[in-house]
């Protein structure tokens, strides 16, 4: 992946996508840098619909895009109170995550995953 700034420069960026069956909504990217990790969470939907339309409302947008080598890759926009992070990653890495994901919870099967007696649990212990 790379970052790219307001200049439209980018960099190369330690970043990887994860998934949990346990969480089947929701996929996370990992940040890295020398100092520390950010881990931002958002949903998996959002990077399936992505990889071919503009999707996302509020802190995540997704949207399928060229490089400027004409390269297809997918941009994904974060923001938050602290600042804001566009991430390059080409589109054929991010369909091989998502397709991933796809294979172990298939789209409307998530809800088999959740374990609705530990998650009211938890709601109640807080």
């Amino acid at each position: 992946m790379r970052c790219v700034d307001d200049r439209g420069e980018s960099v190369v960026l330690d970043a990887v996508l994860g998934y949990d069956v346990h969480d089947p909504y929701a996929v996370t990217a990992t940040f890295r840098t020398d100092y520390y990790e950010v881990v931002w969470t958002f949903a998996r939907d959002l990077l399936l619909r992505g990889l071919t339309d503009p999707a996302g409302e509020g802190d995540v947008h997704v949207w399928p895009c060229l490089d400027s080598d004409g390269r297809s890759v997918v941009i994904i926009e974060l923001s938050s109170p602290d600042g804001e992070l566009s991430v390059l990653a080409p589109s054929a890495d991010v369909t091989r995550f998502v397709n991933r994901t796809l294979a172990r919870v298939p789209v409307g099967t998530e809800g088999e995953h959740i374990d609705v007696d530990q998650l009211i649990d938890l709601l109640l212990a807080v």
